[in-house]
């Protein structure tokens, strides 16, 4: 992207680029298999995801996320997956500025 983004522009870039960087281009599969995913998620998740050393519950999050069943997060699975992120940390903002009126 062009130098000069917006403070919003460069974060939308970085969760993209870091889809690409975990989801190594195998052919047309721009998916991450498991262990790309596990490894995701315990490098850059650890603070806002639970358990990311637990297997087991690593293996629940992606069964969750996985809607086409093929084992593999699709971008539009991971990207779910940081909406729901956003999700819960809007919320939280929003207890947080309720509690300071």
């Amino acid at each position: 992207m062009a130098s000069g983004c917006s403070e919003l522009e460069s974060a939308i870039e970085v969760l993209v680029r870091n889809f690409y960087v975990y989801a190594k281009r195998k052919g047309k599969d721009d998916k991450m298999n498991k262990k790309e995913f596990l490894k995701m998620v315990t490098q850059e998740m650890q603070h806002v995801l639970t358990n990311t050393q637990n297997k087991e519950a690593a293996n629940k999050l992606i069964h969750s996320l996985d809607a086409d069943g093929d084992e593999k997060i699709s971008f539009d699975e991971y990207w779910t997956l940081i909406g729901e992120i956003a999700k819960k940390l809007s919320l939280q903002m929003a207890m947080q500025c309720q509690e300071r009126q």
